[in-house]
């Protein structure tokens, strides 16, 4: 195996063993907690690259989040949403679904946890009931596919599902969604996230786009919506295209970078609609990423997808790099000089 340049940015030691399903930051340290096909959820200390802490589960884990700093709580293919706190070592079951937990999220406005399965449900918890599933569900909210992916900006939440549906809620009413919109992507959503400034959201889907969508339904808040291609190339005269796997948003600039099968990361501009940088290539597909709280960390899942069947690939790694303004602040608007 060719060595990874370090412009890729710094590989942390003790890597998942299989595929990555989820990476992110912690919003008061540079702790990273990490999900993998391998049944673990990992905790590393990603500034000093130490492994701080480590559970196994019954099953692949697809998903994680932070709770606070030192636990967090897991979406995993054996039906159980997990509590995980890693300063003591020990886990709960808050509770099952009826098929694998796709994605969690924690709301720091609500103190739940919100999780979405292939059961086609969403389902909201409340970790400070006592362990039993009957204390800590809140409610569940049957979906009209398999959920695929989850983002939550303040008491917002946006649910991506199959068969292209997205569904807009308010955490403080749940009974039924604020919005029921369909995907304006042609293909199956692999990723959705809110923007910082919670006016509406992108979603990526597995052929080589991204959407920029918003939340005001008025004909000039929906007249801002655009999309556009990403992560393809061109062989012989054949366009070929790749899964857009992740999205994650700067938190200072409000620009936001796209990972894919194509093993790039690139860096966009949403406002101006340019692409502001791409990363030197990965050594197999992006398959999660997530800025530091501060910005100037971006960790980087390098982790075959198996989006072409089962095939020899480069060992599971996560690259973490220090992010340079110039790849993320946006250029400003160069205006002609006024004739005098």
């Amino acid at each position: 195996m060719a060595a990874v340049p370090q412009v890729a940015g710094r590989e942390l030691s003790n890597p998942p063993s299989d595929g990555i399903s989820s990476l992110r930051f912690s919003n008061h340290s540079d702790h990273l907690l990490v999900s993998s096909w391998d049944k673990t959820v990992r905790l590393y200390d990603a500034s000093a690259d130490v492994l701080r802490g480590e559970f196994t589960h019954g099953g692949p884990v697809l998903d994680c989040c932070f709770h606070d700093d030192s636990s967090g709580f897991s979406a995993s293919a054996d039906n159980a949403v997990r509590r995980l706190l890693f300063n003591v070592g020990k886990e709960d079951i808050l509770g099952k679904h009826d098929a694998p937990v796709r994605c969690i999220e924690y709301s720091y406005a609500t103190g739940q946890v919100i999780t979405g399965s292939w059961d086609k449900t969403l389902k909201c918890w409340d970790p400070r009931g006592a362990s039993g599933q009957e204390r800590t569900l809140v409610g569940t909210y049957t979906q009209p596919e398999r959920v695929y992916s989850l983002s939550l900006f303040a008491n917002r939440l946006v649910v991506a599902t199959a068969g292209r549906h997205v569904n807009v809620y308010d955490l403080r009413n749940m009974s039924q969604p604020e919005q029921r919109r369909e995907s304006s992507l042609k293909y199956q959503t692999r990723c959705v996230r809110c923007y910082p400034n919670g006016t509406g959201y992108a979603l990526s889907s597995v052929e080589g786009r991204v959407a920029m969508e918003f939340f005001d339904l008025s004909e000039a808040g929906q007249s801002k919506k655009y999309a556009f291609k990403c992560h393809r190339k061109s062989e012989a005269g054949r366009d070929i295209v790749y899964p857009v796997n992740a999205i994650a948003f700067h938190p200072i600039y409000g620009t936001f970078a796209t990972g894919g099968c194509d093993g790039y990361v690139n860096v966009w501009d949403g406002n101006h609609k340019k692409r502001l940088y791409q990363y030197s290539k990965y050594p197999t597909s992006v398959a999660a990423l997530s800025f530091s709280r501060d910005g100037r960390l971006l960790a980087v899942a390098s982790s075959y997808t198996f989006e072409e069947g089962k095939k020899p690939h480069e060992p599971d790694s996560i690259f973490v790099r220090s992010v340079n303004e110039v790849e993320v602040k946006p250029k400003p608007k160069a205006y002609p000089n006024p004739t005098a």
